[in-house]
């Protein structure tokens, strides 16, 4: 759930969920599918959400593979 609320904040900070496909280069149907729980952002899309949104979306708050090894590095 926490990672649902993650990516409907990402959409808000975008404004639409097909203003947040165009910046983080997917289709909208995927951020839809990762705001409805259907699926859990990728390590790639993550590490561009974070490029583009200068940081406020750290990519291992919106990818676990990512938090995992983030854990293992503190």
């Amino acid at each position: 759930m926490r990672m649902q609320i993650q990516y409907q904040a990402l959409v808000e900070h975008f404004g639409s969920q097909k203003a947040a496909a165009n910046a983080l280069q997917v289709n909208q149907c995927t951020i839809s599918g990762y705001v409805n729980g259907k699926w859990q952002m990728s390590e790639k899309v993550a590490a561009r959400a974070q490029k583009v949104t200068g940081g406020k979306f750290k990519a291992s708050d919106l990818c676990s593979s990512l938090k995992e090894i983030e854990k293992l590095y503190t």
